[in-house]
């Protein structure tokens, strides 16, 4: 009888334990990269990319007010670049009203969808980490803000 822990993949099948080989890692980014993990970061990169994405998940669909709005400490230059960061992703779809002023509005796609899981369980590991702030030493507890 052979012994498996639980929870891991053996080292020759698929999944998210399983390594990647080292030419699957280089070069990092949506256009190079092969590994899953490294395919998933790739498009929740950046400062803010995450929380964008929360808000359409939140929301469905929004316009670049709405989201300056809910996100205020997020410059206008930062929000534009998630936004196409993540359109070009195929994780959001641009839509454009005809008229004056030409009205931009964004939609979460299946894609899109399909990474709630992930955020949600990035909601989770901070939460819990947030909870037990006080069993972290001092150098890894959350900072607040002054």
């Amino acid at each position: 009888m052979t012994h498996q822990t639980v929870g891991h993949a053996p080292p020759d099948e698929p999944g998210p334990l399983a390594p990647c080989p080292p030419e699957e890692l280089v070069p990092p980014g949506p256009a190079g990269a092969s590994c899953p993990v490294d395919v998933t970061l790739a498009v929740l990169a950046g400062r803010w990319t995450p929380l964008v994405l929360r808000e359409f998940l939140r929301r469905g669909r929004a316009g670049y007010s709405e989201l300056s709005a809910a996100l205020p400490a997020l410059s206008d230059k930062v929000l534009s670049e998630r936004l196409a960061q993540l359109t070009g992703a195929g994780v959001l779809e641009r839509h454009r009203t005809p008229g004056w002023p030409p009205r931009v509005g964004y939609t979460l796609t299946a894609r899109g969808r399909a990474l709630e899981p992930v955020v949600h369980s990035l909601w989770e590991w901070g939460s819990a980490r947030h909870r037990d702030a006080s069993d972290l030493p001092s150098d890894l507890s959350p900072q607040r803000p002054s």
